[in-house]
């Protein structure tokens, strides 16, 4: 992806060097690894299981890395992008994009949906409208995962704002309120059409992507957020660390499902295409 010299957005929040009192711990019931790697993995709202109770203090000033500096300015320009994107379609369909927060942290975080650490990976927080990475989630996404490539990374990200889109929409809040209902069997398949609208949206910000004037794809970004998307794929995740799947437990879905809304999304571009609530996965 082109993207040095580039615009970066002004909705940053950098809290690295931020770190937290107190415990910090991820609850369920699949295992801490899996926890880490599938529940808050590309996830919605993670205020169900972010324990309380801790208190945030400064460890001191912090020393990013001249790697990590670049990936930031890389991930502001990503934010950026999706800003110009959704802008313009909420304003052609009469409606007005609310842009969200994006925090930088290191270790651990709080927000408005409760104290998380660095390995419950990228999630979104409707409490306050903040996404909240730790840097260092690409470089397991690379190493752990073999998910290469810095569209690897804008998929991600893109993935998460496509979470504050849903929730823009009310669908988080109509998930949400559904789940409350409902088995854990059929919550987790709730969830996991949620998360793969997320990731239909995420293709249609690489579908738009291709609109801008500076034209910012390159050949084989799209190839490498189809693999960063096939990788984080429950079945994959769930055989890499415990050895077999269970799909009753999948709350994001398949490596081929996450391809396949990915996909739907880019290529088409038609927000209208993206109905997984009741299409058939």
């Amino acid at each position: 992806m082109k993207w040095q010299g580039r615009q970066g957005s002004d909705n940053v929040e950098d809290r690295r060097g931020m770190g937290t009192t107190g415990k910090v711990a991820i609850g369920g019931g699949i295992g801490t690894v899996i926890i880490a790697l599938v529940v808050l993995l590309l996830g919605g709202d993670p205020s169900g299981i972010l324990n309380q109770g801790s208190t945030t203090t400064e460890t001191g000033q912090y020393q990013p890395t001249a790697e990590e500096e670049q990936l930031a300015e890389f991930v502001s320009v990503v934010l950026k992008d999706t800003e110009t994107i959704w802008g313009k379609i909420f304003q052609e369909s009469g409606q007005t994009y609310r842009q969200p927060k994006l925090v930088l942290f290191s270790g651990q975080v709080a927000s408005a949906c409760g104290y998380a650490s660095s390995s419950s990976g990228p999630f979104y927080c409707p409490g306050d409208e903040k996404v909240y990475i730790d840097l260092e989630f690409f470089a397991n996404l690379q190493a752990r995962l073999g998910a290469y490539g810095d569209f690897a990374i804008a998929y991600v990200v893109a993935h998460e704002i496509g979470h504050h889109v849903q929730n823009l929409l009310g669908v988080l809040n109509d998930v949400n309120s559904q789940r409350a209902r409902l088995s854990e069997t059929q919550s987790n398949q709730l969830l996991v059409r949620l998360e793969l609208q997320a990731d239909f949206l995420s293709g249609i910000y690489a579908h738009y992507l291709e609109t801008l004037p500076d034209k910012p794809l390159e050949i084989g970004d799209i190839e490498e957020a189809m693999n960063a998307a096939a990788s984080v794929g429950d079945d994959v995740l769930q055989k890499k660390y415990q050895g077999r799947v269970y799909p009753d437990s999948f709350t994001h879905g398949t490596a081929a499902q996450r391809k396949e809304w990915f996909r739907r999304g880019y290529q088409t571009g038609d927000f209208a295409q993206g109905d997984t609530f009741r299409a058939n996965i």
